[in-house]
């Protein structure tokens, strides 16, 4: 049977599963919820993960609802082209990049973005409460921009020359701060987010390989 992810366009850890199946080469199929319209907490789908959040991932008779674990499942289920190493020390750096980047790339991204793309709120102004807290919410994503770009130097990947966990989980946090340089471009500029792949060309050239692997395309959020 094919593997179905439940998920709704342009979430970043439903994103991590599409990505970590295009690394694998499997084949899947996309079921996408309309969040707007509270598909996600409809009794069927709650059926699936009482949660209410994606992603939801079948396979068959089972049924993974955490990015991570999805991730993990199908190194157990599906061997070939492991995303998370094929040596001890391999698998080592894998997770620790890979919970890093769940922890504190997410976290970063969390508090610089959720005003800007989920509230839509403009640019507070300079000195006020709301404003010291995204101006320290944009030094700790530059911060995790530059750990990722002193991953890179000499990799093609973030822990080697193939795609691995830890690339699924930090991609999507990476395209959404592009995403809002597109959308919010004054605001972004003004936390100093208008020119990152010259500030950070490793993590560029990163983006640009991601982007050119075969099935990329499937995975990309469809709104955008």
């Amino acid at each position: 049977m094919t593997i179905i992810v439940h998920t709704v366009s342009g979430a970043p850890r439903a994103w991590r599963v599409l990505l970590g199946l295009t690394f694998k080469g499997l084949p899947y199929d996309i079921r996408y919820l309309e969040a707007s319209k509270g598909e996600h907490k409809s009794p069927d789908f709650l059926k699936l993960n009482p949660r209410g959040t994606v992603p939801v991932m079948q396979d068959g008779a089972i049924t993974v609802r955490d990015s991570v674990g999805c991730l993990a499942w199908l190194d157990a289920a599906y061997p070939e082209k492991p995303l998370f190493g094929h040596t001890l020390t391999e698998t080592a750096e894998i997770w620790q990049t890979t919970l890093e980047c769940c922890d504190y790339l997410r976290a970063a991204g969390n508090g610089l973005l959720f005003s800007i793309l989920v509230e839509n709120k403009p640019l507070p102004a300079s000195g006020t409460d709301e404003r010291n807290a995204l101006d320290t919410s944009a030094r700790a994503m530059h911060a995790e921009f530059s750990f990722l770009e002193s991953l890179l130097r000499g990799r093609n990947f973030l822990t080697g020359n193939g795609p691995t966990a830890a690339d699924a989980v930090a991609f999507p946090e990476v395209r959404l701060v592009e995403r809002a340089v597109d959308k919010k471009p004054d605001i972004m500029d003004a936390l100093g987010f208008s020119d990152t792949d010259n500030h950070y060309p490793h993590v560029a050239a990163w983006k640009a390989r991601i982007n050119a692997l075969p099935g990329y395309s499937k995975t990309a959020p469809r709104h955008w």
